[in-house]
């Protein structure tokens, strides 16, 4: 197993990515403790990964609340000893920062993303390489998307703020490498079995006049293999980038767009 007992904090553990990932981690062998705002979601994920036969912990974290952040780390470290990764898989609500275009955005709902995506990455980070750096080792990583790349319509402050995690990716990882910390983030596109998705389509794509099935098959058709990305694609990478497999992969950002994005 790639991850055995490695001690592994999920951000974002209740939502579609963060859970996939957190069994993802718990198959490969992690201690896996999963945090979100909504106690029950996370819970839901700790019960099924503990159902398996994994080592699963649910806890409720606000991930843009430092002392609720630092709080919850120190009783990991407490109970496991150490952090080896930090995942964060954060989201807001496309239904708050989608769907108005630009020049009829006010400014608060166009800085809304950029805040909060930028924030609970900087406290999650931050705080996990406090605890990993006396160690001299550790992983720090999270999720961004296409937008962060590539111009498209109705996005509000999304683009800029995935562009902002991926540029804060590298800038850690310049930092902490030397120190033993590798930082890396990844960037799927358009998982029809997420609810983002889903709202995604309900603001952009009834608008449009498609259908579920048009939308994401629009979707597949901007890919090189013709098909939509799923949850075991994206889940399955984190487990390797947070292995010691990866060991020389740090300070980027890994693209799953399959093809919908040239490097």
């Amino acid at each position: 197993m790639m991850l055995k007992n490695k001690v592994a904090v999920i951000y974002g553990g209740g939502g579609a990515i963060g859970g996939a990932v957190a069994r993802a981690f718990a198959r490969e062998g992690a201690k896996v403790f999963l945090t979100g705002r909504r106690r029950g979601a996370v819970e839901a994920v700790s019960k099924d990964i503990v159902s398996g036969g994994g080592s699963a912990e649910a806890a409720d974290v606000d991930a843009l609340d430092e002392q609720a952040v630092d709080k919850h780390l120190q009783s990991v470290i407490d109970k496991a000893g150490r952090v080896d990764i930090s995942f964060n898989a954060v989201g807001i609500s496309n239904k708050k920062i989608l769907g108005v275009p630009l020049v009829e955005m006010d400014v608060q709902q166009f800085s809304l993303p950029i805040a909060a995506y930028t924030t609970s990455y900087f406290l999650t980070a931050r705080i996990a390489a406090r605890h990993m750096i006396p160690n001299k080792s550790g992983v720090i990583m999270t999720v961004t998307a296409l937008p962060a790349r590539m111009g498209s319509p109705l996005n509000g402050g999304y683009g800029p703020a995935q562009a902002a995690k991926e540029a804060l990716t590298r800038d850690l990882s310049y930092e902490l490498a030397r120190r033993g910390i590798r930082v890396v983030s990844l960037r799927p596109h358009a998982i029809p079995e997420t609810s983002t998705m889903k709202e995604v389509f309900d603001i952009k794509g009834k608008a449009s006049g498609m259908t579920w099935e048009q939308f994401t098959g629009r979707l597949a058709s901007t890919t090189h293999p013709q098909r939509a990305m799923t949850l075991a694609d994206i889940a399955n990478v984190a487990a390797f980038v947070a292995s010691d497999k990866a060991s020389g992969m740090t300070g980027t950002t890994v693209n799953l767009t399959m093809g919908s994005l040239d490097d």
